[in-house]
């Protein structure tokens, strides 16, 4: 039986794809709120009708909230998330527009140059490594801080810091070897490291219809 468009579940219904860039900071983001949903593990060659009919563009991370609304944007999802959490623990004083825009265009674009080749056949691979290289020089002029919001993680950090990942590694011998940005290597390092990261990449199955709830977040409801 197909599932109905209108919710009546007590937890909003998370679509995400573990080694996604955009559903990883959607789950950060959760993660780091009082909010508890229910986390369907999506396989992209074998993608839920459900999710797909909610969200025709058929890409995580896809949320379905109780009310039936959806929102499947990442960066409106991190807000969503945002606006329950602890400010203490997920600050939202280094929110950089600006940033976050160029790291989800023209950075973006160089790394899937860079990363994925065969795409693009009438690319050239370093070329577009270089230009995405230029972006995080001006990230190493900015970071005065262990995070960009200082001592916390912030909004922003984790906007990005999933797609620096994925640059990182392609190579990632000859990236925590680059001379030049010695305060993004260690702030991507350091970002690997943290628990609020490492917490959000446990493995799960892929969800199928009819599946128990997997529970994602705050869990003492």
């Amino acid at each position: 039986m197909a599932e109905p468009l209108q919710s009546n579940k007590r937890l909003p219904v998370l679509y995400s794809f573990r080694r996604c860039p955009y559903a990883m900071r959607a789950r950060m983001a959760i993660n780091q709120s009082n909010k508890t949903v229910e986390l369907r593990e999506v396989v992209l060659r074998d993608k839920p009708s459900h999710m797909i009919k909610l969200s025709p563009k058929a890409t995580v991370p896809v949320l379905w909230l109780e009310n039936g609304d959806v929102i499947d944007e990442s960066l409106e999802v991190m807000a969503w998330a945002a606006d329950y959490a602890d400010l203490a623990s997920f600050p939202l004083e280094m929110f950089d527009s600006d940033l976050i825009s160029q790291n989800d265009t023209a950075f973006k674009t160089h790394l899937d140059k860079y990363k994925y080749p065969n795409r693009y056949p009438n690319s050239n691979a370093l070329e577009h490594r270089e230009a995405a290289l230029d972006i995080l020089r001006e990230i190493e002029a900015s970071l005065k801080n262990n995070w960009l919001g200082g001592r916390r993680p912030s909004f922003t950090d984790i906007a990005i810091l999933p797609f620096i990942r994925q640059f990182r590694g392609v190579d990632a011998q000859w990236f925590d070897n680059l001379k030049d940005i010695p305060k993004v290597i260690l702030w991507t390092n350091r970002f690997l490291d943290w628990e609020g990261f490492k917490s959000v990449m446990t493995k799960y199955p892929q969800w199928k219809p009819g599946d128990s709830v997997t529970t994602f977040g705050v869990t003492s409801l």
